[in-house]
């Protein structure tokens, strides 16, 4: 089952971010693999593991034009000798954007969903076989926050441990696997989403855990963005040499970082900020926007 190497996740510490106050460091899940980037492989695996066990031929999931998600299980599928389907947001767009090239290039066949329907999650007639496996959008659900919750760092290092939320299966998952001294804070890169404090806590092995989420860097909504994100991610990049994207890690460390600046994190705080992967969403930027 293991399509990545892990054994290529560093941790390291971010002199940019840390201050006489506290010590930041990141946790580089976006070395793990070019494609099953970062976290997603994570909240995959035990559902791959789950497909293959029951002897399922193909995995269908959900996701937008521009989902990491829907790259990562197409390529994770390949990888494990299984088909791949996906059911896209929106109307089927006259060209591909990379997204989905990318995704068709590991033999992922798509049904495209108008957007009241993919909200309701209606399942298009004979599109789904009782030969395949069901993901939920960006993996949410039981084994994907079991798989988040496997990610390693050093538990009893940091008191602090920051993440992008979209769905909220990671930080599920990272809040059932936690120390009881450590905080787990989430930035929602979605607009309005405050829905997903109930997401999150039907994941929950306790119910009644602390939920932590900024709401205030989303930059308009999933996968909006503005010149001020886009300068900060190429400074933050000419500094650290740590790349991030625009729909996930960009806005976190954004947000990280003022919060860093207002000095809202008590004095010898040690924080891990989880990068996520997800860079190929960078490719749908301008040429030359980014300096990476």
């Amino acid at each position: 089952m293991k399509i990545i190497d892990e054994d290529l996740i560093t941790t390291d510490p971010i002199a940019f971010l840390s201050n006489e106050d506290v010590e930041v460091s990141v946790l580089r899940l976006d070395k793990i693999h070019p494609v099953v980037s970062g976290n997603k492989w994570f909240k995959l695996r035990y559902y791959i593991q789950e497909a293959l066990e029951q002897q399922k031929r193909t995995i269908v999931t959900y996701g937008g034009a521009y989902s990491n998600h829907i790259v990562a299980t197409a390529a994770a599928c390949r990888i494990h000798g299984l088909k791949s389907k996906g059911i896209i947001r929106g109307e089927a767009p006259k060209q591909y954007g990379h997204t989905l090239q990318e995704a068709a290039s590991y033999g992922m066949e798509f049904c495209f969903l108008p957007r009241s329907d993919f909200k309701m999650k209606k399942l298009p007639e004979n599109f789904i076989t009782a030969e395949d496996y069901l993901i939920n959008e960006g993996g949410y659900g039981d084994k994907g926050a079991a798989g988040a919750g496997s990610i390693a760092y050093d538990k009893d290092k940091f008191d602090i441990v920051c993440c992008a939320a979209g769905t909220g299966t990671m930080m599920a998952g990272l809040i059932n696997s936690k120390r009881t001294h450590t905080k787990i804070l989430g930035f929602s890169v979605l607009k309005n989403n405050f829905s997903i404090e109930n997401e999150i806590r039907s994941l929950l092995l306790n119910p009644l855990e602390d939920i932590n989420i900024y709401h205030d860097f989303h930059f308009g909504g999933y996968a909006k963005r503005s010149p001020e994100l886009i300068d900060f991610m190429n400074m933050f990049y000419s500094v650290t040499r740590i790349p991030t994207d625009f729909v996930y890690t960009g806005k976190l460390f954004f947000g990280l970082y003022q919060l860093l600046k207002s000095r809202q994190f008590k004095a010898g705080s040690r924080i891990l900020v989880i990068h996520s992967g997800g860079l190929q969403g960078n490719l749908s930027l301008p040429k030359g926007t980014l300096i990476y």
